[in-house]
């Protein structure tokens, strides 16, 4: 299929890309660069383009002869959500409706949606399986939550098939630790420490050490960026006969922060400086992921079911590349 990957000179996207290419399909990417970086998209093509500009999506669309869109634009942060909940709104579930309505113009039906386990909010049990209550408690979430919904009408009446899948904590590098995290500024856990052991942040923070859980600190569910990319390989080629797919991807498996700092110490040989804090309004004391539906629906394996080779990819690529990417 040539695909279209929106949002892939990020993260996420990149290391799509470079699974798709793999996988015999046609990889196009489409990126505003507001968060990506060319650096990232390594031999596919690139669009640079807004997911606002609707005449550039369909030109886009109708030059590649693009049959499907996966996205991954969205902005991530929870806490700038709740300071900027319009820009949210306008990124994340505007531009969307704008994408879908792009691409239902052009007759290209399917679409694979990047969507968070933020749609849940502080869950009533764990692991969360998918038909627990949603009920996000930050704009992030919310606006997930209502591309999923929009996505899910859409399907009822016909006009879209579509597999929203729902991360817990995407890390690790892809590709042989050669497309990793490079976010400005970083607010995620492990790049986070890997830079603290890195000598490049003066310490690294524990928000909560009295959470109901056996060392204090939150428990997270965290998943290669690889085993996160090869799930949306199978939905995406699941598309064709199921309209309607939607599933949680994690390991199953929680880690505490100071677990997480540990693995971090070990991969790296380093020590840092730790300091703990209150704990931050909204932090759920564990989050993790009931996978078992992606696992029997999709035939979908990890390869790295354990913390510390995901770490190991994470350093070496930090190492590889301490200031990022450079374009």
């Amino acid at each position: 299929m040539n695909v279209l990957v929106c949002g892939g000179a990020g993260y996420i996207g990149s290391n799509m890309t470079a699974i798709l290419s793999q996988s015999k399909h046609n990889p196009i990417v489409y990126d505003n660069l507001s968060k990506g970086y060319r650096q990232a998209v390594k031999n596919a093509q690139l669009v640079v383009g807004d997911l606002g500009d609707y005449d550039k999506i369909v030109e886009t669309i109708k030059k590649y002869r693009i049959d499907a869109v996966m996205h991954f634009a969205a902005f991530i942060e929870v806490g700038e959500s709740v300071e900027k909940p319009l820009m949210y709104y306008e990124n994340n579930f505007c531009k969307t409706h704008n994408l879908l309505k792009a691409m239902l113009d052009c007759g290209v039906n399917k679409f694979v949606f990047s969507s968070t386990a933020a749609v849940y909010g502080i869950p009533a049990s764990v692991p969360i399986p998918e038909d627990l209550l949603k009920k996000p408690i930050n704009p992030y979430g919310q606006t997930k939550l209502d591309v999923e919904n929009m996505c899910r009408f859409l399907s009822q009446i016909g006009k879209l098939n579509y597999a929203a899948l729902r991360y817990f904590n995407a890390c690790g590098a892809g590709q042989n630790a050669t497309l990793g995290e490079s976010h400005r500024p970083e607010s995620h856990l492990i790049p986070l420490i890997i830079q603290a052991a890195m000598g490049k942040r003066q310490d690294i923070k524990i928000y909560g050490t009295d959470y109901p859980t056996p060392d204090g600190t939150c428990v997270r569910d965290y998943i290669h960026i690889e085993d996160l990319c090869s799930a949306h390989l199978l939905a995406l080629e699941k598309l064709e006969s199921t309209p309607e797919q939607v599933y949680n991807l994690g390991n199953g498996t929680g880690y505490s922060v100071r677990e997480v700092i540990d693995a971090v110490k070990k991969v790296s040989g380093k020590n840092f400086k730790i300091t703990e804090t209150p704990p931050r309004a909204g932090d759920p004391a564990e989050l993790t992921a009931n996978a078992s539906k992606a696992i029997s629906t999709l035939g979908w394996k990890t390869k790295f079911p354990k913390l510390e080779p995901i770490i190991e990819s994470a350093w070496k690529f930090h190492n590889d590349n301490p200031n990022g990417y450079s374009e």
